[in-house]
C-alpha cells in the first residue's frame, strides 16, 4: 500500500486527479492510500514523514507548493514529490528540492500516469529499505540501516537505532519477515540484530549459548541464543 498525499487547491483539480489516481489503481493493481490537502501549509506545518508520494500544486493561496516543499524536505529527504504547475518555469525550481518531476495543468491522465509510475517504481526500490512502525498513535519510517537490534518487550518491540531508542506493538515474526532481504539475524526468539553494524561476533561459552556482539557507536551487548 502506497501512502499518497494530494495537495491541491483547486477543487475540481483535486477531483480529477484523485479520479486519475484511482484509474491508474484500477489499471496497475497498486493500491494507495491518498490524504488530500487543500493547501501547502495543511501539510507542511507540523509534517510528519509518513507518505510515500506527495502530489503537490505549486501556486496555491496561503503557501505555495515549493515553500511547503522546503519545509517538508528539513524532516524528509526520502519522500518522492511530483509538482503540479501551470507554468513549466516554477516546476525548474522543483529541483532545489529534489523534486522527481512535475505535470502540467491542464494534466492529462496519459501525462499523470507516466510521473505517477515512474514515482512508483521508486518506492518499490526503496521499499525494503524503510520500516513503517506505529509508535502508538504516531506512525514513524525507521531506515533499516540505522537500526542496531531489536528486542521484545512484552507486546510491544523495542527498536535500538541510531536516533535513540523507539518502542511499538508489534510482532517479531511479521519483523524479521519484512527485513528479510536485509542483514538481519535472529539470534533468539526475542531479538533481531542487523549485522551491518556489528563489528565483533564472539561466542563466549563452549556451548556457544552467549554470543557477543559489539558495535563501534554503541559498544558490547551480550545475547542468549536460544
Amino acid at each position: 500500500m502506497i501512502r499518497l498525499a494530494l495537495v491541491e487547491d483547486d477543487e475540481l483539480y483535486r477531483s480529477q486527479l484523485r479520479e486519475y489516481i484511482d484509474k491508474y489503481s484500477a489499471v496497475s493493481g497498486e493500491k494507495f492510500t491518498v490524504t488530500e490537502f487543500s493547501d501547502g501549509d495543511e501539510i507542511a506545518l507540523g509534517y510528519k514523514a509518513v507518505y510515500d508520494i506527495i502530489l503537490m500544486d505549486i501556486e496555491m493561496k496561503f503557501m505555495d507548493g515549493m515553500m511547503a516543499a522546503e519545509e517538508i524536505r528539513k524532516v524528509d529527504t526520502e519522500v518522492i514529490i511530483i509538482f503540479i504547475t501551470n507554468s513549466p518555469q516554477y516546476a525548474i525550481k522543483g529541483y532545489a528540492v529534489d523534486a522527481l518531476d512535475y505535470v502540467l495543468k491542464p494534466v492529462s491522465y496519459y501525462a499523470f500516469s507516466q510521473r505517477l509510475g515512474r514515482a512508483v517504481e521508486r518506492v518499490a526500490r526503496r521499499a525494503r529499505h524503510f520500516l513503517q512502525i506505529n509508535a502508538h498513535g504516531t506512525a514513524h519510517k525507521l531506515d533499516t540501516s540505522a537500526i542496531y537490534w531489536i528486542e521484545n518487550c512484552g507486546h510491544d518491540l523495542v527498536f535500538h537505532t541510531a536516533e535513540g531508542e523507539m518502542t511499538a506493538p508489534g510482532s517479531m515474526t511479521e519483523t524479521e519477515e519484512k527485513l528479510a532481504q536485509d542483514s538481519y539475524f535472529r539470534v533468539n526468539k526475542g531479538c533481531l540484530v542487523n549485522l551491518e553494524h556489528v563489528d565483533e561476533w564472539t561466542a563466549r561459552m563452549p556451548s556457544s549459548t552467549e554470543t557477543v556482539c559489539r558495535w563501534p557507536e554503541r559498544g558490547a551487548r551480550h545475547f542468549w541464543m536460544h
